[in-house]
């Protein structure tokens, strides 16, 4: 299955001519600096070795079909193999993962140096060990949009170590404001 996707840039004739002005990246960046974005690090190997980056854009698109999409900056360590990998996994976090997180969101550092923390699947995908969750995905498509690509990804296999029951806060971890933060029943807001 084959989503295609089309590249939009703020210099496209359709959007170009609708829009005068745009945000400035730091006017963007102060925008979105308040909203608190769920956690997760997302492996892959295209044939080169293993790759892991810490993304706050994972989101869920459909559940029948199974599908979810994220973006990887071109100027992430990981994005050529990203750009080129048939089927990536992404780790869903919470704070229990903290050390997850921060592995993949440090530069310059060997993301799988610690053999004990990680494996790969019988499918060849890199997996970290008892973090909260994993789902296994087939990229289905790519979109450039501006520095960034969006991937769109086919959810195939799963696995959840410490399942959260609907209603229950759990203890989600979420970055904020350049910080790591933990949700949990002390930030729920009965309404």
């Amino acid at each position: 299955m084959s989503i295609p996707l089309s590249p939009v840039s703020a210099e496209h004739p359709s959007v170009a001519h609708r829009f005068a002005g745009s945000l400035t990246p730091d006017e963007f960046k102060a925008v979105f600096r308040g909203h608190p974005g769920g956690v997760a690090v997302i492996t892959a190997d295209a044939g080169d070795g293993p790759v892991a980056l810490t993304a706050t854009s994972v989101s869920s698109v459909s559940a029948d079909p199974p599908l979810l999409i994220f973006s990887v900056s071109s100027q992430s360590s990981a994005s050529d193999v990203l750009s080129r990998a048939e089927s990536v996994v992404v780790h869903l976090l919470d704070a229990h993962d903290i050390e997850v997180a921060k592995l993949g969101a440090t530069s310059g550092v060997d993301r799988f140096a610690e053999t004990h923390r990680w494996s790969r699947l019988v499918t060849g995908e890199p997996v970290y060990h008892d973090v909260r969750a994993w789902v296994r995905c087939a990229v289905i498509g790519r979109m450039d949009a501006g520095g960034s690509t969006v991937v769109a990804a086919h959810a195939l296999q799963a696995q959840v170590e410490r399942d959260v029951e609907p209603g229950d806060a759990g203890d989600a971890l979420v970055y904020h404001n350049r910080g790591w933060h933990r949700l949990g029943e002390h930030s729920r807001l009965d309404v």
